[in-house]
């Protein structure tokens, strides 16, 4: 009975979190300019008109240029921690994993006033670049997290046989445990470029002149005209998350079922 009272709970919740989005493409292809019920026929117009904002195409660049910089930087960086975590002993080494994962425990406003507040004591005017340094912050210990599986989940002795074989440790790790780690490190990538498309907070209080995708929609929810385009532009942004979230997850299970380990779960 304590299950299906669970399971209840479950959908419950699912329902609640998860419905909200459902009205975005129920919006998103209603005629009408207001968002109300009842809806007013089909149409495809707020999409096209996506095509006729030179405002937008600015900060869809931004943010993809924003958001692969951090994920190939989150990546080598993760990757280095996770090595060193898994590999090696060092002083103080709790401590100091510990230190790098707390991005994941604080809360964003935190994160992001106090960066504002470095960068401006530092003398960095605002821009690209100062987001970029606050999302990588904010995905390395996602890939951290990621790649330390990764690593747990490899067999040593494969690499202790390749160093009885005569190779060097650089030619190890390229050679044989970069291939069998490699779905985790296309699965990092795939996150942190999700969530820093997604971003808002630090993004908010970090850009300059040039605003990411998401404080380009907040700033659109000013004009309710608008609304119509951004519900449109939310569609293809949660259908692209859902999407990207899918193929990091078939990466993590593909890398997990390679090594041989017990799956305990992922992000899906």
């Amino acid at each position: 009975m304590r299950g299906g009272w669970l399971r209840i709970y479950a959908l419950l919740y699912l329902v609640f979190l998860y419905a909200p989005i459902i009205l975005l493409p129920l919006f998103a292809f209603n005629n009408g300019s207001i968002i109300a019920f009842p809806l007013q026929g089909f149409t495809t117009r707020w999409f096209v008109e996506l095509t006729t904002i030179p405002a937008l195409h600015t900060a869809v660049l931004n943010s993809l240029m924003i958001a692969v910089t951090t994920a190939i930087v989150s990546t080598a960086l993760g990757l280095c921690a996770a090595r060193a975590a898994t590999r090696y002993e060092f002083p103080a080494k709790r401590g100091i994993m510990g230190l790098i994962m707390v991005p994941l425990v604080l809360p964003e406003i935190i994160v992001a006033v106090s960066l504002l507040v470095v960068m401006l004591q530092l003398g960095l005017g605002l821009s690209a670049m100062t987001v970029i340094l606050g999302h990588v912050l904010i995905c390395t210990p996602f890939s951290i997290a990621i790649l330390n599986s990764s690593f747990q989940n490899l067999d040593r002795s494969l690499e202790e046989a390749a160093f009885d074989l005569g190779e060097t440790r650089f030619s190890t790790f390229r050679l044989i445990t970069l291939p069998l780690i490699m779905p985790g490190i296309i699965s990092s990538l795939l996150i942190a470029f999700t969530i820093s498309l997604d971003e808002f907070i630090i993004a908010f209080f970090l850009t300059g002149n040039e605003p990411t995708l998401p404080v380009y929609l907040w700033s659109q929810l000013r004009f309710p005209q608008r609304i119509p385009v951004v519900m449109a532009l939310g569609t293809i942004l949660v259908a692209l998350s859902i999407l990207l979230l899918t193929t990091a997850e078939y990466f993590r299970r593909r890398g997990i079922a390679r090594t041989g380990a017990d799956d305990t779960g992922g992000f899906l």
